[in-house]
């Protein structure tokens, strides 16, 4: 036996107001049909469900004991309903964000995720530190669902949203001859003599690319020392004296001992990008708020005079 919800919307009503008028003009119905409808679910049930009394009705035993079930039913109807609403509204789910291992340093990958989880409660957010190659990947066995990233990306199966350009800084060891005096910008040709220490320069190639780019234009090709797989241990081996790098300028908030930071003259500094990709064709309601509230927030940062694209 199958009950039929609107029935037992009715009969709650009934139930509640103790009165098949009260309850008829509650529903917006006619009394006539109402009482058809409740002698309807009395037949199938097999249960009398009220004592009809000269000032209204009143509950039996069976009649009792259908009401606590059949609000707990209507509630979890509504709740179902208001799940599947929030769900295709994309107010609740799962978004899964890669983030480059030098994005996290920058203010507005944090900023917006916080805003993006205080818009959007309802939606589990985890993050995930990969380099572009790992983050291409993650994408395209979704893995992921969307992405921060440090290199231009051109791929056919992902859409990328430019959002900023971040000039880039030198980091060089605290005792090197161009770390003293006051921190004027210099030329990128001043450190052709160099060892550069090179970060993910395989997995995440889009610093390395900005910086060999930038210094061939200067007029020199970089000589490559060590290679480091992790931010952290590029600076690592800047600050013992085996080289230096060239990383984000947003880096320069991570304070290191042994390491100082300089900024290059504007006409040879090189920038890296800070992309979002998302797989092409997600139409994840999730995905869509978090791409829109990033890429506004993106456009709010240009409008700020920040260097983005």
């Amino acid at each position: 036996m199958t009950l039929d919800l609107r029935q037992l919307r009715y009969f709650v009503a009934v139930a509640e107001e103790g009165h098949i008028t009260r309850a008829a003009e509650r529903l917006g119905m006619a009394q006539p049909p109402l009482s058809q409808q409740i002698r309807a679910l009395e037949e199938r049930l097999g249960v009398r469900l009220f004592h009809r009394r000269a000032r209204g009705v009143e509950l039996t035993e069976g009649g009792a004991a259908l009401l606590e079930e059949a609000r707990i039913i209507l509630a979890r109807l509504e709740q179902a309903e208001r799940s599947a609403l929030s769900a295709a509204r994309g107010e609740q789910g799962q978004l899964r964000v890669g983030v480059a291992p030098t994005a996290p340093f920058h203010p507005f990958v944090p900023q917006v995720i916080r805003a993006f989880r205080e818009a959007y409660p309802g939606v589990t957010v985890t993050m995930d530190e990969c380099l572009s190659r790992q983050a291409i990947t993650g994408l395209k066995e979704a893995r992921l669902d969307v992405a921060f990233v440090r290199a231009e990306i051109e791929d056919p199966d992902l859409t990328v949203y430019r959002l900023i350009r971040e000039p880039m800084v030198v980091a060089l060891p605290a005792a090197h001859p161009l770390a003293a005096g006051p921190p004027t910008p210099s030329s990128l040709a001043a450190y052709a003599d160099e060892t550069f220490i090179a970060f993910a320069r395989v997995e995440g190639p889009g610093m390395f690319d900005a910086t060999a780019t930038a210094c061939l234009k200067a007029g020199f090709s970089p000589c490559i020392g060590q290679e480091a797989p992790r931010i952290t241990s590029t600076l690592g081996l800047v600050a013992v004296g085996l080289g230096i790098a060239i990383v984000p300028d947003s880096m320069r908030h991570v304070q290191m001992d042994g390491v100082t930071y300089r900024q290059l003259l504007e006409e040879d500094r090189p920038v890296v990008p800070l992309d979002l990709a998302t797989r092409r064709g997600a139409a994840s309601a999730v995905i869509r708020n978090f791409t829109d509230l990033v890429r506004h927030a993106a456009r709010e940062h240009t409008a700020g005079g920040a260097a983005t694209a």
